[in-house]
């Protein structure tokens, strides 16, 4: 079962930013990808990053503000965020999927496994 940990959730200001993280413990060749969810809704596909780093896609929503990123040699992704908004307040997961596309449309529960997620919290 692969294993995922992430980080750097917190509490920031509306148009404040946060850098979040995520190790990885196996299949570094796949594409990575972030997720999000809030109360009652479901987990949904924020951005992905294909294995070579040079395919990325964003959710319309956050274009232009998040960037996400991946370092191979220390098995991590990030997901730099910018310009936060309130509606950006949730829990932020990682996960793997073969390529991006699968990343993109797979639906969450068809994931092999999740991480314990860490909070983003924006305030007005």
């Amino acid at each position: 079962q692969v294993l995922l940990v992430e980080s750097g959730g917190g509490l920031v200001q509306a148009g404040g930013s946060l850098r979040l993280s995520c190790t990885i413990s196996a299949r570094w060749t796949y594409a990575m990808g972030w997720f999000r969810q809030t109360p009652g809704k479901d987990r949904e596909w924020v951005a992905a990053i294909s294995a070579t780093g040079e395919i990325k896609e964003y959710e319309d929503s956050v274009k232009g503000r998040f960037s996400i990123s991946r370092d191979n040699a220390k098995y991590t992704t990030s997901l730099q965020m910018n310009n936060l908004r309130p509606e950006d307040t949730a829990v932020y997961y990682c996960n793997q999927a073969p390529d991006t596309q699968i990343m993109m449309t797979r639906h969450p529960r068809d994931f092999d496994s999740w991480g314990q997620g860490t909070l983003v919290i924006v305030s007005p």
